[in-house]
């Protein structure tokens, strides 16, 4: 019972979208900030670490603007759940470079195929610009990599918790019952 209480308080499917968008644009923000201002160049699983994030806004944006409904909700939780996963491992990943615990191997190209050669086109947003070491502390000793393993832990627990949401709550039918 306590729980089908906490599920029906959650916020509404456009709020989510919203917060998504949000949080991917200012997450995206702060990399080209920490870059640009401050001269942390990316390696190449920070720009892939970077491209989970704007896929994250993109689906906030793209969700905002497809109608609100059970198939289209599901579809673009999906696709948030697989973000949050792929950004969690790119954010292990480095984790593990920064504790001397992984490989380490890390190229100082994107490699990614032709056909979505984002570092030629965007140079400025995605060109990989250093070789995978360790990742600036954001705050109170928390280095950007942790933050980034935490904040896709949290948007993968949302992402199951509004898929709940959907599948348990009974939505009104599209057609009127006939009397």
């Amino acid at each position: 019972m306590a729980l089908t209480n906490v599920m029906t308080q959650l916020p509404t499917m456009r709020l989510l979208w919203w917060a998504m968008m949000i949080l991917g644009g200012g997450m995206f923000a702060a990399a080209l900030y920490w870059q640009y201002s401050l001269g942390e160049d990316p390696c190449q699983v920070c720009i892939h670490a970077r491209l989970w994030v704007v896929a994250i806004a993109l689906i906030g944006a793209i969700m905002l603007l497809l109608p609100d409904n059970t198939g289209t909700g599901s579809g673009g939780l999906i696709l948030l759940l697989v973000s949050s996963i792929g950004l969690g491992e790119r954010s292990y990943y480095l984790y593990e470079i920064e504790n001397f615990r992984g490989d380490g191997s890390c190229q100082f190209t994107l490699g990614m195929p032709d056909w979505f050669a984002v570092d030629r086109w965007f140079p400025a947003l995605f060109e990989v610009r250093n070789i995978c070491s360790y990742t600036p502390e954001i705050a109170f000793g928390i280095s950007m990599a942790e933050a980034l393993l935490c904040i896709s832990v949290l948007i993968a627990t949302v992402s199951l918790a509004f898929g709940w949401k959907l599948l348990t709550t009974k939505r009104p039918n599209a057609t009127p019952e006939s009397a």
